[in-house]
């Protein structure tokens, strides 16, 4: 029981050094996510949809 205690007791000190960004950048992180896997998701919807429309070509003749 004493190590979990030592083990909680450790993360709560390393917590207290932890740089938390501010709320400006925060905002800026998200929206850079966001606009990352929005990027993503189209790209791959194109590619996806240009090798459907490719084999489906292929595959008719």
């Amino acid at each position: 029981m004493g190590r979990i205690s030592k083990f909680f007791g450790d993360v709560g000190r390393e917590m207290k050094k932890v740089s938390w960004p501010k709320r400006k950048e925060l905002t800026r992180y998200t929206i850079t996510v966001l606009a990352t896997v929005a990027f993503a998701a189209v790209f791959f919807a194109l590619v996806d949809f240009g090798i459907s429309s490719l084999l489906r070509v292929i595959v008719k003749q």
